[in-house]
């Protein structure tokens, strides 16, 4: 069995990948106000709506169940964000969960727009279950592309879902192209499967097609249990 990894050292790690991300010119700060997160993101250039996971129209973004990450160049412009809420699927399974459309509404019946649907059939979809936090949303300005960032800022949004929630799986849905190149790889998620969620939200202009990528709790405490002696370990 994997030791726990302590508050402390998570604690630890998070600072010092913090500290390296100001040093390539990104600011962080986290928040749990989606009312605001959104007021944010749907005002930068190039970045695609945020869906209806975090968004607070549509679904349940509680105090203490959801938080997001903004980061700011030197300029205070926002240069990334991403953010991460924790479903509790005790009973049930993340395929289950994302064919009811619950993932994205806290009614469907109300919110989810006729013409909607999900299908998820990746095999290992129906087998996640218990405390599962959903990491999306994840954007970062062009120009911080191709510096490294990529391991920090996942690293610290894994750090903080740890801290939080200490849940059972991380996962996220993902575009084929974000496997084929690698990006998948750099955030830490070590399993994928395609048509994780084929997802049609005609009401909300949304016909995904996406891969399932995770991490299990002790596959999360071993990274974060390697990573906080060097957090940019492998990074430029």
């Amino acid at each position: 069995m994997l030791r726990n990894v302590t508050a402390l050292e998570v604690s630890k790690y998070i600072y010092a990948a913090d500290e390296l991300a100001r040093r390539s010119g990104l600011h962080l700060t986290m928040g749990d106000d989606f009312e605001e997160y959104v007021g944010i993101t749907s005002r930068l250039p190039g970045k695609p709506a945020t869906t209806p996971n975090f968004r607070p129209d549509c679904s349940d973004l509680s105090f203490g169940n959801a938080f997001w990450i903004i980061g700011r160049d030197r300029e205070g412009r926002v240069a990334h964000v991403q953010a991460m809420r924790l479903d509790d699927l005790s009973g049930t399974n993340i395929a289950e969960h994302l064919e009811s459309l619950r993932a994205c509404f806290t009614d469907p019946n109300v919110k989810a727009g006729p013409g909607s649907s999900c299908i998820s059939s990746a095999p290992t979809a129906r087998r996640i279950t218990g405390l599962v936090a959903y990491h999306g949303d994840i954007w970062l300005r062009e120009d911080f592309r191709g510096r490294g960032l990529a391991t920090l800022i996942g690293r610290i949004a894994f750090g903080l879902a740890w801290a939080k929630w200490s849940p059972d799986f991380i996962y996220a849905l993902v575009a084929g192209w974000n496997i084929e190149k690698g990006i998948v790889d750099r955030y830490g998620y070590l399993h994928r499967e395609p048509h994780g969620s084929v997802l049609r939200l005609p009401a909300h202009r949304i016909d995904d097609d996406d891969w399932i990528v995770w991490l299990t709790r002790d596959e999360l405490l071993r990274t974060l249990s390697r990573s906080s002696a060097s957090p940019a370990r492998g990074e430029n």
